[in-house]
């Protein structure tokens, strides 16, 4: 087990979510997200000082160097938390959402949801989802291949960034859809989706207006 699992372990164990234990420490909590998930591993020891001691645990048991160390009772207690997910400022055609560093901040869903499937959060360009979506909030996606007509999904088209569109489905093909009515909407038949292509990434789920 990494620093950053022993972290994210105790920080499970206090009950506390993300955004609080980050303050706890003087960190942000895209920086936590990114030690939890052994993307910065070189964490540095004023910071595993402070996350040992909110647990009352020694240094050693998060570097790993003492596993008999139980967290002592006495820690701060919180409320449940939830389950942290990167927010993602693009996605980029091509590469899995796990491959993706454009880490920008992060959301917490409940663990009933992070149940059901593997979920990011992607910020939103443009007003192409106007009115009710807008520029700059934060969709919550979960991750598939494949989704209803009806739903709005994240896609990418002919290798370009992922964009925000309604999705119907036809016998020949499907649409992809913006709620401004000033762009118009984009058709595929069958064989362009695979030919261009056209691959879905996820289902919106949640809408995280910011304000």
């Amino acid at each position: 087990m990494t620093v950053g699992e022993r972290i994210k372990l105790l920080r499970d164990q206090l009950g506390m979510s993300q955004v609080d234990f980050a303050d706890k420490i003087n960190v942000s909590k895209q920086t936590l997200y990114k030690y939890e998930n052994n993307i910065i591993t070189n964490i540095p020891s004023d910071k595993i000082e402070a996350a040992a001691k909110i647990g009352n645990v020694s240094p050693s048991y998060l570097m790993g160097w003492d596993n008999n160390v139980i967290p002592i009772p006495g820690g701060t207690k919180h409320k449940k938390a939830g389950v942290s997910i990167p927010v993602l400022g693009r996605v980029a055609a091509g590469l899995p959402i796990e491959a993706i560093e454009d880490i920008i901040d992060t959301e917490e869903i409940s663990e009933e949801m992070a149940a059901t499937g593997n979920f990011f959060g992607l910020k939103i360009h443009g007003d192409s989802m106007e009115p009710r979506i807008s520029s700059g909030d934060v969709v919550i996606v979960r991750q598939q291949d494949d989704a209803e007509s009806g739903d709005i999904v994240i896609a990418t088209v002919n290798g370009t960034d992922a964009t925000c569109k309604r999705l119907r489905k036809y016998r020949d093909g499907i649409e992809l859809i913006s709620n401004n009515p000033a762009y118009k909407p984009m058709f595929f038949s069958n064989e362009e989706i695979i030919e261009i292509p056209v691959r879905i990434l996820g289902r919106v789920v949640e809408l995280r207006g910011k304000f």
